[in-house]
């Protein structure tokens, strides 16, 4: 008998790439359970698979940094206590990245690649340890919203937020549709899934002299203040740091939220059209965002 579950959840989180940097991601789950019937005559209660299974796949990935550990720019190095890591990613040529954030801020993917295979395999090793005897087999399957227009793919930390979106290092992949006088607009749509593919979004507020931050020895080697910026901030989790390259980055007068990021979005359009009404609808992943006029 299969028991199957679509739209289970969406794990939004982030990934180190070699090509693309810093990538966020939202990614859908689906779900298929094989077993036999247990007492109740189910492979396993619907409350608890939407429950149990969600809350060990959102612990597990959602709102992390996802590292791929046999890449060889992959280096990871605990502190003394074990409670915050190091990980640098030595891309050549001033683009490397460097984190020091507490360790539940990670997920480290055995690959060499963040595929969504290769965190499939993460997550069945993992979910399998918490499922019933009766429950024999687990087929997960992962994929992206169908969207009708343009995306980008930001990463950002919310250090103000009391879960886990205070970690740095989290993102999305995220729909945007702009409107003039009420007419959508596909050209600013695009310029702007352009200018922010891939992008981090960081807030003044939070950025710090590179040479301030606790970097390692590698990240002291390959960051310069001319080729990267350096973030740093306490929240309720812990001390978190991230260096990204300036190429990279896009830097925000405020928090990054979806709602700032939607009103920026609207007053930087308003400035290019004054006469017209704007309209942004961002998203922050999948099926929820923020609206902003100007």
């Amino acid at each position: 008998m299969q028991l199957f579950v679509n739209d289970l959840t969406v794990m939004d989180f982030s990934y180190l790439c070699p090509q693309r940097g810093i990538v966020g991601e939202s990614w859908i789950v689906d779900i298929v359970l094989d077993g036999a019937l247990n007492e109740q005559s189910m492979v396993l209660d619907f409350g608890k698979v939407k429950k149990q299974i969600k809350a060990i796949i959102d612990d597990s990935v959602d709102h992390k940094l996802l590292v791929p550990t046999e890449h060889e720019y992959t280096a990871v190095k605990h502190n003394h206590d074990d409670t915050s890591q190091w990980v640098d990613f030595a891309r050549p040529e001033g683009r490397s990245i460097h984190l020091y954030c507490p360790a539940d801020a990670f997920a480290f993917i055995e690959a060499e690649t963040i595929t969504m295979q290769a965190v499939i395999d993460y997550l069945r090793a993992v979910i399998k340890r918490e499922l019933p005897q009766n429950v024999e087999g687990l087929q997960l399957s992962l994929r992206t919203e169908q969207i009708d227009g343009f995306y980008y793919h930001y990463t950002h930390g919310l250090k103000k937020h009391d879960g886990n979106c205070q970690r740095i290092a989290h993102g999305h992949r995220s729909k945007i549709t702009i409107a003039l006088d009420n007419i959508r607009q596909p050209v600013l749509e695009k310029l702007w899934s352009n200018q922010w593919q891939d992008i981090y979004l960081g807030s003044r507020d939070d950025v710090v002299s590179v040479p301030e931050l606790n970097r390692s020895e590698a990240a002291k080697q390959l960051t310069r203040e001319a080729t990267h910026v350096g973030y740093s901030y306490v929240a309720e989790q812990g001390l978190f740091e991230l260096i990204v390259p300036k190429a990279e980055n896009y830097l925000l007068e405020t928090d990054s939220t979806v709602e700032c990021i939607a009103e920026y979005l609207a007053q930087q359009i308003h400035q290019r059209h004054p006469k017209q009404k704007v309209m942004v609808r961002a998203f922050e992943g999948v099926g929820k965002g923020a609206i902003a006029y100007a």
